[in-house]
């Protein structure tokens, strides 16, 4: 038997929530989980109760900025030859630089 899950509180975390989403939601939610430096679990928790995400600089939260924005310049060299650009790249590239911006630019 696995170990009991607990949250930041110790409660026990007993309840279980499921629900579907699209490949690209699902594409969308791993990107802002990976560059938030959380789990999963913990991420979705936070973002449904509301509650401010709070990204710790780290090298797992820098490489995934770095990989993002390498698939953000993979994706505008695509549409340099007059391709659209979609909304959920629009997303994403305000994700990022909402992201670096508190991490790493610094007043």
């Amino acid at each position: 038997m696995s170990e009991k899950n607990l949250d930041k509180y110790k409660r026990y975390r007993s309840q279980t929530i499921g629900f579907r989403v699209s490949p690209e939601e699902d594409a969308q939610i791993n990107i802002a989980v990976s560059l938030s430096g959380m789990t999963k679990q913990d991420y979705i928790t936070n973002k449904l109760l509301d509650r401010t995400i709070n990204v710790k600089a780290s090298c797992k939260v820098h490489r995934a900025v770095y990989d993002r924005l390498t698939e953000v310049l993979r994706e505008l060299k695509r549409i340099e030859a007059g391709k659209q650009v979609d909304e959920e790249l629009l997303d994403n590239i305000s994700l990022i630089s909402s992201l670096v911006k508190g991490l790493y630019i610094t007043n």
